[in-house]
């Protein structure tokens, strides 16, 4: 068990980093969480990948769940934050001119290869045992596929396709626009925040992320509210606290990911094992779609049956999806059997 340690948070600075559109991220920040240290095979690193909105900490649900695989202390986990979330580089914590709406957009590949860049520098350029994670963390860990296809022995995509297929960008369309309609965004060069716009971005949002047999069998009252206007009146709330050109900013990354483009086939790493673990009802990262992307990368598909919608691959928040997502977790960590 991991009781003895304790959670630790570093930040590495990557310097001037050059991002895919071009464009250069001046004194680029790569903030992380880390829980254990790496053996000297280099041979048990796990990277968790964080989620759109999402912090470092949560993640460690995935880690400190009593049920999960990652409870060996053999493990060294390591969760690198999203760019654009607020904890890495983002616009509510980058001074000057890429501050704010300045901030330059960023990728998918942008994400990873400083990624990369961490555990090259950190960590002895450690092949990491497991890649796995939610919604846009399961995007990142795809990308390792396509980008470092020798170096991930194992991939987890909980939630996630590998691209942003049509249909997923007109959601994301509709809650950016729902954000920039308030007069106070002021084309992201906003004083104070637009309380409006987060609260328009959260209310539309939270129809997209369960299902519709989750409203309509009241399922919110498993999560501990009354009724849907509570659970929205939760999701104002929190978004509140959001700031805009953050989420801005990660719904362009979200919005451009495609870890197949610019390759003429995709690869099938030989050394790794991939899984993609749609949800069943879930209404933007589709089964259909997560089928279609398994297949192209030779991997593996396991239904997350759920009516909970994209929510229900979220760490730790459901019991029944949670113990799923260990099981499979726990298989893409063992040894390959020959």
């Amino acid at each position: 068990m991991k009781d003895k340690q304790e959670w630790q948070e570093h930040t590495l600075e990557l310097g001037d980093f050059a991002l895919s559109s071009g464009a250069t991220l001046r004194s680029a920040r790569l903030h992380y969480h880390q829980l254990g240290a790496p053996d000297a095979p280099k041979s048990n690193l796990v990277l968790l990948p964080t989620y759109f909105g999402g912090t470092g900490a949560g993640n460690r649900p995935w880690v400190d769940h009593p049920g999960s695989p990652l409870q060996d202390a053999s493990f060294c986990v390591i969760i690198p934050c999203l760019l654009g979330a607020g904890e890495s580089s983002s616009p509510s914590n980058t001074v000057g001119e890429q501050g704010g709406a300045g901030f330059p957009q960023v990728s998918l590949v942008d994400n990873v290869r400083a990624q990369r860049a961490l555990l090259q520098s950190r960590f002895g350029d450690a092949a990491p045992r497991l890649v796995a994670g939610w919604s846009m963390g399961g995007m990142q860990a795809l990308q390792w596929t396509q980008l470092y296809p020798d170096r991930a022995r194992a991939v987890l995509a909980v939630c996630a396709t590998g691209r942003c297929y049509p249909h997923n960008a007109v959601f994301l369309e509709g809650v950016a626009s729902a954000l920039q309609a308030d007069a106070a965004y002021a084309q992201g060069r906003y004083q104070s925040p637009p309380r409006r716009g987060l609260a328009a971005f959260a209310t539309v949002y939270a129809g997209w992320a369960y299902s519709q047999a989750f409203f309509r069998d009241g399922l919110y009252r498993e999560l501990g509210f009354e009724s849907s206007a509570a659970l929205l009146d939760y999701w104002v709330q929190d978004h509140l606290l959001q700031d805009a050109n953050n989420l801005l900013t990660q719904l362009a990354t979200w919005k451009s990911g495609d870890v197949f483009a610019g390759l003429p086939h995709p690869r099938k790493p030989m050394r790794g094992r991939v899984c993609l673990m749609p949800c069943s009802t879930d209404l933007y990262f589709t089964a259909e779609d997560a089928a279609r992307d398994a297949s192209l990368l030779g991997a593996q598909l396991q239904l997350l049956d759920s009516p909970f919608g994209h929510i229900a691959g979220g760490p730790g928040r459901l019991a029944r999806e949670t113990a799923e997502v260990f099981r499979v977790m726990s298989s893409l960590l063992s040894p390959v059997q020959t």
